[in-house]
Parts: C-alpha cells; sequence; structure tokens
C-alpha cells in the first residue's frame, strides 16, 4: 500500500455482473477503492498496469484464462504482481478445486454464497500479512497511534483510551478526511445490531475530542481534529 492512511486498493475480476457490482459498492462502503475486470484477459492487464493492493479472483471465468491460471500467471509476473495477496470466489466446494486454487497461488479461498463480514475479515488479514513494519504506525497532524503496542500520543503527550474510545480513534486515523456516517462508524465500531437511535457514538465522539484536545495545566489545547459535518456525520480532517 503507498501509505499508513492510503484506502487499500482491490482488483475484482468476475464474469458476474452482478457480483462485481456488488462486491464494488460493499468495499468502497468499507473503505476500500475497488477496480474490476469482468475476464481473465483484462483482468490480468489491469493487475500489470496499475498493481492494486489486493485481488479477488472468480475461479470459472470466459475469455480463455480462467481464475487458475490467472492466479498462475500472476505469481509468475514482475516482483510488483508475483507478491499480491490473492482470494479466490468459486461455487464449487469440492476439496481438489481449493488445493487447485491454492497450489496456483491462492491466499486463501472463500465458497459462493458468502458472507460480507467474512470476506472482509479476509480481507483485512491477507492485507495485514502484507504490511510493512512501519504502517502499522498510523500518524495525522501531530497524532500517532502505534497499533501494535495501543499507545496514543499528540505531540509529547500520552492519551490513554478505553477500548471503544481507542477503536474508534484507528478507524478515523484509517479514514482520514473521508466523512463517515453515524451508521458506517455504529456499524463498524459497535457491531451491526445496535439500536439506530442510540446517542452512544455522539457520546464516545464528546470523549475523544475532551482527551485529544485537553492537555495538562499550563499546556495549550489541541486543536480540533474530529469535525462534526451537520447531516452527513463525522471527519478527521485538520
Amino acid at each position: 500500500m503507498d501509505a499508513p492512511n492510503a484506502r487499500p486498493r482491490v482488483l475484482v475480476v468476475d464474469d458476474d455482473a452482478s457480483i462485481t457490482a456488488f462486491l464494488k459498492r460493499a468495499l468502497a462502503y468499507e473503505g476500500y477503492q475497488v477496480d474490476t475486470a469482468s475476464d481473465g484477459p483484462s483482468g490480468l492487464a489491469a493487475a500489470r498496469d496499475n498493481p492494486p493492493d489486493l485481488v479477488i479472483l472468480d475461479v470459472m471465468m470466459p475469455g480463455g484464462i480462467d481464475g487458475i491460471e490467472l492466479a498462475r500467471r500472476l505469481r509468475a509476473g514482475e516482483s510488483e504482481t508475483g507478491k499480491l495477496p490473492i482470494l479466490m470466489l468459486t461455487a464449487r466446494d469440492e476439496v481438489s478445486d481449493r488445493v487447485q486454487g491454492l497450489d496456483a497461488g491462492a491466499d486463501d479461498y472463500l465458497v459462493k454464497p458468502f458472507a460480507l463480514e467474512e470476506l472482509t475479515a479476509r480481507l483485512r488479514a491477507l492485507l495485514r500479512r502484507r504490511e510493512p513494519d512501519s504502517s502499522r504506525i498510523l500518524r495525522f497532524a501531530d497524532l500517532t497511534v502505534d497499533t501494535s503496542s495501543r499507545e496514543v500520543r499528540r505531540g509529547a503527550r500520552d492519551i490513554q483510551l478505553t477500548t471503544k474510545e481507542y477503536e474508534l480513534l484507528v478507524y478515523f486515523m484509517r479514514h482520514p478526511r473521508q466523512v463517515l456516517t453515524r451508521e458506517q462508524l455504529l456499524e463498524r465500531v459497535w457491531g451491526i445490531d445496535f439500536e439506530a437511535e442510540t446517542h452512544v457514538l455522539e457520546v464516545y465522539v464528546g470523549y475523544l475530542r475532551h482527551k485529544l484536545e485537553s492537555g495538562p495545566s499550563g499546556v495549550p489545547p489541541g486543536a480540533r481534529l474530529i469535525h462534526t459535518i451537520r447531516g452527513a456525520g463525522y471527519v478527521l480532517r485538520e
């Protein structure tokens, strides 16, 4: 990935237009940039011309290059495409099919129909394996979060956060300058079963602002970083 705070870019290669449209919409909502291709040759060209951070491949595709062959060609390509994480999608659940896909170079395998939550969890796991150690440090303005030690600092000041405050801040840090809706934040930090009328998000944004902006006696307060966009949600920006 280009930078710790960059939105990961995913290439989806599938000849089923409904699947590619669904994944493009759903993954964009999750914070990914999504490119699509409808067959093996165009998928191979897209991966070579502008290598993504991760590739999702359907096994059975027209065009003379199916998902198995495409995975082989990506793995045999230049160093950039040869190291791309590959997640294969298939309607076939036979062990031999999974083995064939993994032997071709896929890193993971998911059978259709699949739950979006499982797909995104697998994407996160694959991307974590690819991250250099430096990408575990998130930075924005004078705010730093070490996701391995969970240490948060603003300038020279250590900030102690509760678990939910930390998770909310990390989500903001991974999506800088992007307006995040109330529903999106509740779903990603608290889970999809949270009641829509709850005010817990507003409360925790208030907690975060207080801890990020206030300092010890004699230390000037920090500038606001988490801003309210009326009728839309919240955004982390200078």
